[in-house]
């Protein structure tokens, strides 16, 4: 032969592609939970993988299932900048009221939780994903800090996890709602406690 007919090699392109349905298929089979347990055998069968495939990346269920939510979260959730700290808080809580008010969100997070009580390869995951979470949130407090909105002994932790506490409860518990309502309040309270 005198032509070239090597063809290049698709394989990470394809696994990539794998890689990211079991992400996908991850989220939709917790969301509808109700239909059956997820197991790797369910998400395997949705996302047209292999078992072996998702072993390949996670080493566990839960593993799949928290990295699928965190790549959620970060891309669901953006992180304003408005210049002002309740503007901030508002936009950023009600993003993340709707996204975790979303039933097949909310049906995931208690999932995974639930799931890292259970799953020690899920409980390290769990603690970065929550930890992310707190990093961006804490981020805009220190941004806010910084133009002077924030009193200077204000607990900026303590403000964090007031937040993410009564997202968590409401998730958890399901007994309130996680609506545009709620944020706005839970904004008001955080931006009057955080200027002392």
């Amino acid at each position: 032969m005198t032509g070239d007919t090597h063809r290049p090699h698709t394989g990470r392109r394809r696994n990539e592609a794998a890689r990211q349905a079991i992400l996908d298929v991850a989220v939709e089979l917790l969301g509808s939970a109700g239909d059956g347990p997820v197991t790797i055998d369910t998400i395997a069968a949705a996302a047209g993988v292999g078992k072996q495939t998702i072993y390949r990346w996670w080493p566990s269920k839960g593993a799949v299932l928290l990295e699928a939510l965190a790549g959620r979260a970060g891309a669901d959730i953006p992180v304003p900048d408005t210049g002002s700290l309740r503007a901030d808080l508002e936009a950023f809580l009600r993003a993340t009221f709707r996204a975790a008010g979303n039933p097949h969100t909310a049906s995931a997070l208690r999932h995974t939780m639930a799931e890292a009580q259970r799953d020690p390869h899920a409980r390290e995951p769990m603690r970065d994903f929550l930890a992310s979470r707190r990093r961006v949130l804490r981020g805009l407090l220190e941004r806010a800090r910084d133009r002077g909105e924030i009193a200077s002994g204000a607990d900026l932790d303590l403000i964090v996890d007031q937040a993410y506490g009564v997202l968590w409860i409401r998730i958890l518990n399901g007994h309130a709602r996680l609506g545009e309502a709620e944020a706005t309040a839970l904004a008001g309270s955080l931006a009057g406690q955080a200027r002392g």
